[in-house]
């Protein structure tokens, strides 16, 4: 019976929503409505390049989980909001972000690069510090991507969706430190 009772309570902790969080001096509130949905902080962190800090990220979903593959695997509302540390040229965040798909998609790659493509072309020529990018996966509507600026476009799929998440939730991620924060494993 106590063993129970502990992997019940272990598996409810491990599952619990993330509270509103401040990283690098970026709040990021505990919840986002997206498509009539309550998204919950999942996790938080820190991109960091050398000893730069680049940008943060908040990872919200439907249903908060520890576990990556689970969150990939999810046909369920998600977003992704970065908030950059430091100016960045549209070059630096979509071969990041291409790289993370090569390194994630594997043989998929081919079929997503014109996906990838209308991605890469969203992003503004320079994105500053203090300004965002969100990117938010519906089903059956696909992947917005917002900027700061009040542009948006939409990119359909749930596989390009995956493929963007796998970036930093994959298994070979950006950024492993990134990542245990994005699923809350480093409170």
């Amino acid at each position: 019976m106590k063993k129970t009772l502990t992997a019940v309570l272990l598996s409810l902790t491990l599952a619990a929503p993330v509270m509103a969080k401040d990283i690098a001096g970026v709040k990021y509130p505990d919840t986002a409505t997206v498509a009539g949905k309550e998204l919950k902080l999942n996790g938080v962190g820190l991109r960091k390049k050398a000893i730069f800090k680049v940008y943060t990220v908040g990872l919200y979903v439907e249903n908060p989980t520890q576990d990556a593959t689970a969150l990939l695997n999810a046909d369920e509302v998600k977003r992704v909001r970065m908030f950059m540390k430091r100016d960045l040229k549209k070059d630096q965040i979509t071969e990041a972000i291409e790289n993370g798909f090569k390194k994630n998609a594997g043989a998929n790659l081919p079929k997503l690069q014109d996906r990838l493509n209308t991605f890469k072309n969203a992003i503004p020529a320079e994105v500053k510090e203090g300004q965002e990018l969100i990117l938010t996966y519906v089903p059956g509507k696909g992947t917005t991507v917002q900027t700061s600026d009040g542009k948006s476009i939409d990119v359909e799929g749930k596989d390009f969706a995956d493929a963007l998440f796998s970036v930093w939730l994959g298994k070979d991620p950006v950024d492993s430190g990134l990542k245990d924060g994005m699923l809350g494993k480093d409170d």
